[in-house]
């Protein structure tokens, strides 16, 4: 009997982990994948590059209305202009199939951006991190652990007028030294277009 319940526990935990890496290796609490990917001047950027750092990343398709409202609004560029003052780094990743190194430079150039956007067309690294909708953003620690995945904010339909950013409060709390009080969201958006 006992050994019918070990069995049986043994079975639960790889079913557990089997839904938890399903999406990809991204977890909070867990080391961030290192990846390499070309921004629009086709220089390699990596991971591993901002070691020590805070870096946020955020998954992008210009196509995307709720990327589109969001970029009207300015709340990646804002935040990425007001945390980088304070060493944070923000790279945004463009899994979408159709979208090349040219298609994204010109979105850069069109919103005046201050950080990369790398090209992900063959979806790789989205697969890696399980980005599952554009925007879909996550926060890496200074020790290279996944502090953050999820929503921008808790306003998917832009309707509320002071919304929860949950990216900003995540650093906020980093910054300061303290745990992140909501380390995971569910994200929304459109479903990222990867390649088939």
């Amino acid at each position: 009997m006992k050994q019918k319940i070990a069995v049986c526990a043994g079975m639960i935990v790889i079913a557990m982990i089997g839904v938890a890496t399903a999406g990809g290796s991204a977890a909070v609490g867990a080391a961030a994948p290192d990846f390499t990917l070309m921004d629009t001047a086709g220089n390699e950027v990596s991971l591993s590059d901002f070691e020590g750092q805070i870096v946020v990343l955020e998954w992008l398709n210009p196509d995307c209305p709720f990327v589109q409202r969001h970029y009207k609004a300015g709340t990646m560029k804002s935040l990425a202009t007001q945390y980088g003052s304070q060493g944070v780094v923000w790279l945004t990743i463009n899994s979408t199939n159709y979208m090349d190194a040219a298609a994204n430079a010109e979105f850069k150039t069109a919103n005046n951006l201050p950080y990369p956007i790398l090209v992900d067309q063959s979806g790789e690294v989205g697969h890696l991190y399980g980005a599952k909708t554009t925007p879909h953003m996550y926060i890496i620690d200074t020790d290279g652990t996944l502090a953050y995945m999820g929503a921008i904010d808790d306003d998917p339909r832009g309707s509320s007028d002071s919304p929860t950013n949950y990216v900003a409060a995540a650093l906020d709390e980093i910054l300061a030294g303290e745990a992140v009080a909501t380390p995971e969201t569910t994200p929304y958006g459109c479903s990222v277009k990867y390649k088939k």
